[in-house]
């Protein structure tokens, strides 16, 4: 796999592409990477555990019942999430066999298939969350102006793609045949500034991994000229990649952490998954101390 700079901005990418991206999402992806069409209890209760980790990044945005829409939404276990706690959810997800799973198991309204290919009424949507899903798409830029009409004109579009500055993971790691782009801080607000959408806060992940992006169709007041170059951003980032060895990296405690991690992660998930059946008896015995905290009137 060839992955490339824009000397210009930063931007970093897949050159060529590695797969036909349509038949790879819609057929291969989950099977290569969770080797099942369909979630097991060990990835719905890993993938709950991950959607309560996302709510407290967006609760602030939803003190009231809101219409949500989450862009890849797999199993459903983020979208079911909100849906219990009284919000409006809608989904879209390539895979059939997923999406399939979170209209059967949660009774999530899902469309299956790509955003290209949503069918959503112009300013339908309070928020709309987009989760490690920007970097495998073909044109972020095309997707981003889509959810842009989809949101409502005082709405928030949430995105989190993994930070191509970061060193938590294994060199060997850091470009990925399923991330076409990849992107930093920067390069991910002149994408959005692009196509109409302005940052409002971002968060970095505590290892540095993900950047979540708050952004908003209202122009502020006072920004800078949209300009397509970034000075410095491909030097920076460069540098950053090259520095990243494996030596490095093995004298951190951080590896070490990782590991003991999915240990614990992986013992914890068998314990919990042997008492329940189903995916929504996993997830609600999961989400209950949150259903009682913050559940909202439906909307």
């Amino acid at each position: 796999m060839r992955t490339v700079i824009c000397q210009a901005c930063g931007l970093v990418w897949s050159d060529p592409r590695p797969h036909d991206a349509r038949q790879f999402y819609e057929e291969e992806y989950r099977l290569s990477y969770k080797q099942t069409y369909s979630p097991k209890p060990k990835h719905v209760l890993r993938a709950g555990h991950v959607a309560l980790s996302r709510f407290e990044k967006i609760e602030q945005l939803l003190t009231s019942p809101k219409a949500v829409l989450d862009v890849g939404t797999g199993g459903g276990e983020f979208a079911y999430l909100l849906q219990s706690l009284g919000h409006g959810v809608s989904g879209i997800e390539p895979n059939r066999g997923y999406a399939d799973y979170s209209i059967q198991e949660y009774g999530l309204t899902a469309q299956v298939g790509f955003v290209q290919d949503a069918a959503f009424a112009p300013e339908s949507f309070d928020v709309v969350t987009i989760w490690h899903v920007l970097e495998h798409t073909e044109d972020p830029g095309v997707v981003l102006t889509l959810l842009r009409s989809w949101l409502k004109p005082d709405g928030t579009l949430v995105v989190e793609v993994p930070n191509v500055e970061a060193t938590c993971q294994a060199p060997h790691s850091t470009f990925h045949e399923a991330h076409l782009y990849n992107f930093n801080v920067v390069s991910l607000r002149r994408l959005a500034k692009k196509h109409g959408l302005y940052e409002v806060k971002h968060l970095i992940s505590r290892d540095g991994g993900n950047i979540t992006m708050f952004l908003s169709r209202m122009e502020p007041l006072i920004h800078d000229r949209y300009d397509a170059s970034i000075p410095g951003n491909c030097e920076w980032i460069s540098r950053i990649v090259r520095q990243h060895s494996n030596v490095r990296r093995h004298l951190t405690p951080l590896p070490y952490l990782r590991a003991w991690q999915r240990l614990c992660r992986s013992l914890k998930e068998r314990r919990e998954a042997a008492d329940e059946r189903g995916g929504k008896a996993l997830l609600d015995k999961l989400y209950s101390p949150q259903l009682q905290l913050h559940s909202v009137g439906r909307p």
